[in-house]
């Protein structure tokens, strides 16, 4: 499978880390140490894309979330009540000039 080169990317590292990126890369068995880089970088963005889906992973539950944010339930008296405790407490603690 051949790989299509589109864009670059440029960055800079210090020698002991890309001595242990190369040392990885060969020890993994990958023919380059830009394969063993594009590879990583590629799993590590797909991991945390999957991490950061599974909170809404369905239509519905994006349907709940939205409809949450949308129209929000009234503020109860607990929720009131730590309102005004935290704005006395930013006050109180506020930088002098």
């Amino acid at each position: 499978m051949a790989t299509i080169i589109n864009d670059r990317i440029d960055v800079r590292i210090s020698k002991e880390q890309k001595e242990l990126i190369k040392y990885a890369s060969v020890l993994k068995g990958f023919k380059s140490l830009t394969e063993f880089i594009v590879y990583c970088a590629n799993a590590e963005a797909n991991k945390i894309i999957k991490e950061n889906e599974i909170v809404l992973q369905t239509y519905e539950d994006k349907k709940i979330f939205m409809d949450a944010i949308l129209n929000p339930p009234r503020a109860n008296d607990k929720l009131k009540r730590a309102q005004m405790n935290h704005s006395e407490f930013v006050k109180t603690n506020e930088p002098k000039d």
